[in-house]
């Protein structure tokens, strides 16, 4: 049985020189960050989103919610990792991951192939990745990220 899943986050800038921005579990250094209760990294925030709701499992604030003081600061890594442990524990598969970031800033190409390996390693499948600006559109003032991922459960 194949499935595809679809996850989304957004977070808007905030300018708070202690939080690091963090995106696909890289480490960016800027002026901004974003606001949020763990990392608020959007990219693996919606990964998670994709594989969680199709597989049965709800979101990521089902699982993760933000009134739980334990996800304050949250490696998103990590959260990503324990979502991968839940749906492969219940037979699914990953076969990849694709997504798509929407910022003005930071340029996504410079660190694109290492934000791709850090969530490969994770899932134990491709991930793509590609950075588009909103140009303009609506005064977006954030970082928004759309994920989609293919997923398999064999027929035991």
């Amino acid at each position: 049985m194949m499935r595809i899943g679809h996850g989304f986050d957004s977070h808007s800038y905030i300018t708070d020189h202690e939080r690091p921005l963090v995106l696909g579990g890289v480490t960016f250094v800027s002026d901004y960050a974003l606001d949020g209760h763990s990392d608020s990294d959007v990219v693996i925030h919606a990964c998670i989103d994709s594989l969680l709701s199709p597989t049965g499992f709800g979101d990521i604030g089902t699982s993760f919610p933000d009134s739980d003081q334990k996800y304050l600061n949250a490696d998103s890594l990590e959260l990503l990792r324990h979502s991968v442990e839940t749906i492969n524990n219940a037979g699914w598969e990953i076969i990849n991951i694709d997504c798509t970031i929407i910022a003005e800033i930071p340029k996504i190409q410079p660190s694109r192939s290492l934000m791709e390996s850090k969530i490969s390693q994770v899932i134990q499948a491709p991930t793509t990745l590609k950075g588009k600006t909103p140009e303009g559109l609506l005064n977006f003032n954030g970082i928004a990220c759309f994920a989609v991922c293919l997923l398999n459960k064999s027929d035991d």
